[in-house]
């Protein structure tokens, strides 16, 4: 949504103007003015919390919003969600643009889990305590804050992000369930406290194990960004040192993702093997500035200079804990099936698993890049290459799982070796005999 096209703002303005017309009438006669002003400070208060924090945790404020829709008149549930969100904490711009975005949508999710909530008889159960019949409409009214949630966050995706609308909604949904039900349970424990003797006070209280979580929730992301901009740094560093292979090692982070995915391993799993593909050059700030720039063929002596870059790499990541198997990817991507790679000439199922899923999206995107000695191949041709060399340098699984991934999503790196867009039609063959740069050969740079 950074260039928000025309049609997105089209879009956002009828969400806007749905929301607009669910908070009519203004909460109602029976509503009680004093929760609203309460539970709408609290969202208020956490979003402001979390802005000054500059962090955006997820579902700061839904318990308090499933509360309020568990508690309040659909219209007056609705206003809580206001305040909080037109407070949010923003990471791109429009700023303004994305926080009426964020308004009007939860405006319309608040809405629609009081309506449902509230058709099911909700309320009543809340007020008796009627355990379990009051999990019935509860459960409800989540599902139904999930599906607006997603049904508006895939519209934009297809109006302002470009998504096919075939992936737009593809999982969304699915992964929003559980957590935002673990928010509900939240919700509901403080409308049945909230009904009950003990009052809003009593209610209040269960946000405090909520405040726990999301001040850890933060720690671990603030941990997280300390990882990235460690890797960053690094990153930068090779990129500045080797200015041909800028963005070389972002796209082949990319790609090992894409492999990790369609292999089936664990979201985390995922993520160190993103991280392996990105780092896996790193040794090259150990090299001679001269050799990674220069045009022509590399001698015998320059080739085994370069040939220690996945050793010093690897002394340079061994120490970084959390990137746990990445730092093996890092010394062993240049290993080949058959014995011939390098450092160690190790072969087979002797290569770590992750130094195998590197290796192939490193070749891939060093074969897609344009580089100072040649221009590059197209997608079907690297993908035809990498299949000619499965079984003796490349591992056949890795190397399906890439064209599978490929075949699903396509290619579209962010940034190629000259800092421009790529795009199929926009790249040129290249010959098939230049496998000591390309990826595809033994003195591969």
């Amino acid at each position: 949504m950074d260039a928000v096209p025309a049609r997105a703002r089209v879009y956002v303005a009828g969400v806007v103007l749905a929301a607009l017309v669910c908070l009519r009438p203004l909460p109602e006669a029976n509503a009680p003015w004093w929760a609203v002003s309460l539970l709408a400070g609290l969202c208020a208060g956490a979003e402001l919390a979390a802005r000054s924090a500059r962090s955006c945790f997820f579902g700061t404020c839904y318990p308090v919003l499933l509360a309020g829709a568990f508690l309040l008149p659909p219209a007056a549930a609705a206003l809580v969600a206001l305040p909080g969100a037109l407070l949010s904490p923003v990471a791109q711009r429009p700023v303004a643009l994305r926080r009426v975005w964020r308004a009007a949508q939860l405006t319309l999710a608040v809405w629609a889990a009081a309506r449902v909530h509230g058709e099911l008889g909700g309320p009543d159960a809340v007020v008796a305590a009627d355990f379990p019949y009051a999990l019935v409409p509860a459960g409800a009214a989540v599902l139904a804050f999930c599906l607006v949630l997603t049904l508006l966050d895939g519209g934009i995706s297809v109006l302002a992000d470009r998504v096919p609308a075939r992936r737009a909604w593809r999982g969304l949904f699915s992964r929003s369930p559980a957590p935002i039900a673990v928010h509900g349970l939240a919700g509901l424990m403080m409308a049945v406290l909230w009904r009950s003797p003990y009052g809003a006070v009593a209610a209040l209280l269960v946000l405090l194990p909520m405040c726990v979580a999301w001040w850890a929730f933060a720690q671990y992301h603030r941990e997280r960004a300390a990882h990235q901009a460690t890797i960053r740094a690094l990153v930068q560093a090779v990129d500045i040192k080797d200015g041909y292979t800028r963005g070389h090692s972002e796209r082949v982070g990319q790609a090992s993702m894409m492999i990790a995915r369609e292999l089936g391993m664990d979201d985390e799993r995922v993520e160190t093997l993103r991280f392996a593909g990105i780092l896996h050059d790193v040794g090259k700030l150990g090299v001679p500035t001269r050799l990674l720039r220069k045009d022509g063929p590399l001698t015998p002596e320059e080739r085994r200079v370069i040939e220690l870059h996945p050793e010093y790499g690897h002394e340079m990541v061994r120490g970084i804990r959390f990137l746990g198997e990445a730092r093996a990817a890092v010394l062993h991507h240049h290993e080949r099936l058959d014995g011939s790679g390098y450092p160690y000439g190790l072969t087979g199922d002797r290569i770590p698993e992750s130094a195998r899923v590197v290796a192939v999206a490193d070749a891939f995107d060093a074969m897609t890049s344009t580089r100072s000695y040649r221009r590059a191949r197209p997608v079907a041709a690297a993908v035809a290459e990498l299949q000619r060399c499965a079984g003796a340098q490349f591992d056949p699984r890795m190397v399906g799982a890439l064209v599978r991934a490929l075949g699903r999503h396509g290619w579209r790196p962010a940034v190629t070796a000259d800092g421009t867009p790529a795009g199929p039609a926009d790249v040129i063959p290249g010959s098939r005999g230049e496998g000591v740069r390309d990826g595809v050969g033994r003195g591969a740079r």
